[in-house]
């Protein structure tokens, strides 16, 4: 099976929340020209694909999550390619499952935790893995606990990635990056660390997420302050689960449920 060369093009779409370079898109040539994500519907990003299929027809795209700096680029694609197809919206992705790409095929994992149906593409010939929003150098991903994020199951992700061993994880968002275990292993410790001080906080009498980014978060720029009170409400909601914090009207303190 031929390993595939996956060509980068940005979907001009900078900002606070996407990063400084905006969403990756990652364009496989050959074949079964294959897409991963989908952009926000630049024009640029559409004549950026056009220019490198050179001619050819963009068959698929495969979606990662459909948050809507991952997905709002389908319209404009299926403008420009009718004959397009989106998957899973087409086909669901089977959990291990093969998918034609390029001149190979990519193996589709599940990783749901930052989205519930986030899913990583492995290509198992030159172990690169497209992994979407599941890590991106030089930051750490937010968990939406009220648009279904869930970190228990990012955090399982997050090992069963680094049970397949990928050479490098080509992501949603920043550069390449080249130590997958390295910044994987530094994710799991991180949140192990944000735990502590959601727990230490709630020890200081805090009781809202909101009070809980003020307590822990330093320097946060405005915008990212709900983001950031999103992965605090996550952490909650997982030691809710754990049974050692309570909650009651919106308020939250370490305790055990009443019987």
């Amino acid at each position: 099976m031929a390993s595939l060369s996956p060509l980068l093009l940005r979907a001009h779409n900078a900002s606070d929340w996407t990063g400084p370079t905006g969403n990756n898109t990652w364009l496989l040539r050959g074949r079964t020209p294959v897409l991963v994500d989908a952009g926000v519907g630049e024009a640029r990003h559409i004549r950026d694909i056009a220019a490198a299929l050179a001619g050819t027809t963009l068959a698929v795209v495969l979606v990662t999550h459909g948050h809507p700096d991952h997905v709002g680029g389908l319209p404009a694609i299926r403008e420009r390619w009718p004959s397009v197809r989106v998957r899973p919206a087409s086909e669901p992705f089977v959990d291990g499952g093969s998918i034609d790409a390029g001149d190979g095929a990519l193996r589709a994992i599940h990783t749901p935790g930052h989205a519930p149906d986030h899913w990583c593409f492995f290509d198992e010939e030159s172990r690169d893995l497209f992994c979407g929003d599941l890590a991106r150098a030089g930051g750490t991903i937010v968990i939406p606990a009220r648009r279904g994020g869930d970190l228990r199951e990012y955090l399982a992700s997050l090992e069963r990635i680094l049970g397949l061993a990928p050479r490098r994880l080509l992501p949603g968002h920043g550069p390449i990056v080249e130590d997958p275990s390295g910044l994987l292993r530094e994710y799991l410790e991180h949140r192990a660390a944000r735990e502590r001080q959601v727990v230490a906080a709630l020890e200081a009498g805090r009781t809202t997420p909101d009070q809980i980014v003020d307590e822990v978060y330093a320097d946060l720029a405005p915008a990212l302050r709900g983001a950031a009170a999103e992965s605090v409400l996550a952490h909650l909601l997982k030691l809710k689960d754990e049974g050692s914090v309570v909650e009651a009207g919106g308020l939250w303190a370490l305790g055990e449920p009443k019987a």
